[in-house]
């Protein structure tokens, strides 16, 4: 009988095709002794039975049960449970990585019972209701399928109503009747209440995932970066970790080399008091990762060690994403991190100098799109300049086209022949298609290591962010 579940201590690196990307790394870093919250993977080859049959494998349902109860003795907490709640999140990882073409829900276990027991666990009613409008909103998005628009339009009001721009000026009572709010939108877009018990919610989000595989974005970006179609996706059942309780912690996005150029050093990206996607979406701006040292120097000092732990352990730059609890490091993902060609080649040849890698190796990692990318234009170093912006130089290069601010629009210009610059005030996975047309791609917002610039630098296109 298929087993269709693993816990972290059961995986590792080479189970990529079983577990993804995310959960085989996820494993590997448990098995190292880094700070990993606990939790477990659901394997491709149950997606791939779903979405063959339409239904999960008869034998899914007791084994996830067999692990989220492994996991609530673990966590000394039960899933939703109303005075002592545990909260997971739900995420995506396929073979390959493909950023933010997939779902991800957080907070899975939030109700309006353990959103009381939640603000007693952490002393701190306002992170309780921040955390609950933020699974309503994405539930409702990724698991509903409701426009995000409308929560966004919902969060927008209560800013103006307050008369900040900020979402960190929004109190407990804001945020309470914002909830409300958002359970509206629920009902008036998908017909049904927002669910509150824990488990559908962790299964409807798990089989959110699995239907995210086909989605027309993670299909389109699976034809770009040519991704074989029947690998599936896992999916990751975490423990949450909170960097959006307070002053003390926060999330961030780093890399153990510049992916742009592939000069070593500390690059990244932190954003005190907010969960994850805040980061990569670019919904505030970030501060740069060298900061983080005058803010928390501890944690700051940990993560360079476990930064080059895992450079030496994969031999390659990584990419990590983090959270900040409290003063507490936690690893939430590493995987081996998209960069510029200039990098690419950069980065093999200090991999060889440093003894990690041959030159055999060193050439095998420099692939033919690479060599194309290095004859991109660039501007003339010693041209006169007359400069009408500032922005972050999140991938590299120089690109000339019509200003278009959609990204249909900006493919439709495209297919008849015309150069367009993406310009958005931050881009999500929605705008693949125009990323894809553009020749260049320009954010107001986002850092480095947004959504923007990540996928950007991987399909070697120009790009300015923030």
């Amino acid at each position: 009988m298929p087993k269709y579940v693993y816990g972290f201590t059961e995986g590792n690196r080479d189970l990529k095709d079983l577990l993804g990307g995310k959960g085989a790394n996820l494993a590997e870093m448990t098995n190292l002794g880094l700070p990993v919250p606990p939790g477990f993977t659901i394997t491709t080859e149950a997606c791939k039975a779903y979405l063959g049959s339409g239904e999960e494998p008869a034998e899914l349902r007791d084994e996830v049960s067999q692990h989220l109860q492994a996991l609530e003795r673990e966590m000394g907490r039960a899933l939703g449970q109303p005075d002592h709640p545990l909260l997971v999140s739900v995420r995506s990882g396929a073979k390959f990585s493909m950023p933010g073409m997939m779902e991800t829900v957080l907070n899975i276990g939030l109700n309006d019972e353990s959103v009381h027991g939640l603000a007693k666990q952490a002393g701190d009613e306002r992170f309780a209701w921040d955390s609950y409008r933020r699974l309503i909103q994405m539930f409702g998005k990724t698991v509903l399928g409701i426009d995000g628009a409308h929560f966004e339009d919902a969060l927008d009001a209560t800013k103006q109503a307050k008369g900040t721009t900020n979402d960190l000026d929004l109190d407990a009572d804001d945020l309470r009747e914002l909830v409300e709010t958002y359970k509206g939108v629920v009902s008036e877009h998908s017909g049904s209440d927002f669910p509150t018990e824990p488990r559908e919610q962790l299964d409807l989000a798990v089989r959110a995932v699995f239907d995210s595989w086909n989605a027309p974005r993670a299909i389109l970006y699976r034809r770009q970066e040519r991704i074989p179609a029947d690998l599936g996706t896992a999916v990751n059942v975490v423990a949450m970790v909170f960097g959006n309780l307070d002053m003390d912690s926060g999330t961030g996005v780093a890399f153990t080399r510049d992916p742009g150029s592939g000069s070593q050093g500390i690059y990244g990206d932190y954003l005190q008091n907010a969960q994850g996607e805040d980061v990569v979406a670019g919904i505030r701006n970030t501060i740069p990762l060298q900061q983080l040292e005058g803010i928390d120097k501890a944690a700051y000092d940990e993560l360079l060690d476990i930064m080059a732990t895992l450079e030496n352990h994969y031999r390659d730059l990584c990419d990590i994403e983090f959270t900040i609890e409290r003063n507490k490091l936690w690893m939430l993902q590493t995987r081996v991190g998209k960069r510029t060609a200039g990098a690419a080649f950069r980065i093999a040849t200090q991999l060889v100098d440093q003894g990690l890698i041959d030159m055999d190796e060193a050439i095998s990692r420099v692939t033919g799109d690479q060599l194309a990318q290095l004859m991109f234009p660039r501007f003339d170093e010693g041209a006169e300049k007359n400069r009408i912006a500032t922005g972050m130089n999140a991938s590299p290069g120089a690109a000339v086209g019509k200003c278009v601010f959609d990204s249909d629009r900006a493919e439709q210009l495209a297919k008849q022949g015309e150069q367009v610059i993406l310009v958005r005030r931050e881009t999500n996975p929605d705008d693949l298609n125009g990323m894809i047309a553009a020749q260049g791609i320009l954010t107001s917002r986002g850092g480095k290591t947004s959504h923007a610039a990540v996928v950007a630098r991987g399909m070697g296109k120009t790009c300015v962010c923030g």
